[in-house]
């Protein structure tokens, strides 16, 4: 891309500001885990946000999301986690992910109280953020380097709540120009 992700122009201001401005009425910490370019990223965050720094970021996002996992306070309830290229999330599927919808399926019984996950979806198509309980930290932290937090996700595919939301940006994933110049309708 150029340059950090994290600092990519959105709606005036950087992809990660952004997002710290959307989580931080819902959500305390906010926790922002860095890696490379850590110095220059928390230089020019401009919102306040609990900053971690990965030291071991180039083996993978399974380590930074693991790094990010250890500062979450014991009395959290839940996480709610993202990537800093999904800066396109509106701020009721925010909420809408925090609070869940389902209260009983007619299959489980009280499906709410086993709730572990859930997972916003778009026209058919899995996006970010999640929101996941506390109780599945340990398994997430407990993935080897090369494993991935999709492998906790399918373990508890029964205890998931998908949310089929009108919210193209949980699928707005900025990984090249392309994708950039479709999100914000300009060039790097």
């Amino acid at each position: 891309m150029g340059s950090p992700k994290a600092l990519l122009p959105y709606r005036g201001e950087t992809f990660l500001d952004t997002l710290v401005g959307l989580l931080a009425p819902l959500c305390r910490p906010v926790i922002v885990v860095l890696g490379s370019s850590a110095d220059e990223i928390r230089a020019r965050a401009s919102r306040p946000a609990h900053f971690v720094v990965n030291a071991a970021w180039q083996s993978g996002q399974t380590s930074s999301m693991q790094c990010g996992l250890r500062a979450v306070p014991p009395e959290a309830e839940g996480v709610l986690f993202t990537l800093v290229d999904h800066p396109a999330v509106a701020p009721p599927t925010l909420e809408k992910l925090i609070r869940g919808q389902a209260t009983k399926s007619p299959n489980c019984g009280d499906f709410a109280a086993s709730l572990r996950i859930r997972v916003p979806r778009y026209q058919g198509r899995r996006g970010h953020p999640i929101w996941f309980s506390r109780g599945l930290v340990p398994e997430f932290l407990a993935l080897p380097p090369d494993g991935a937090a999709r492998d906790v996700v399918a373990r508890y595919r029964a205890e998931t709540e998908f949310l089929d939301l009108d919210d193209p940006g949980i699928t707005a994933d900025i990984d090249d120009p392309e994708t950039f110049r479709a999100l914000t309708g300009r060039g790097l």
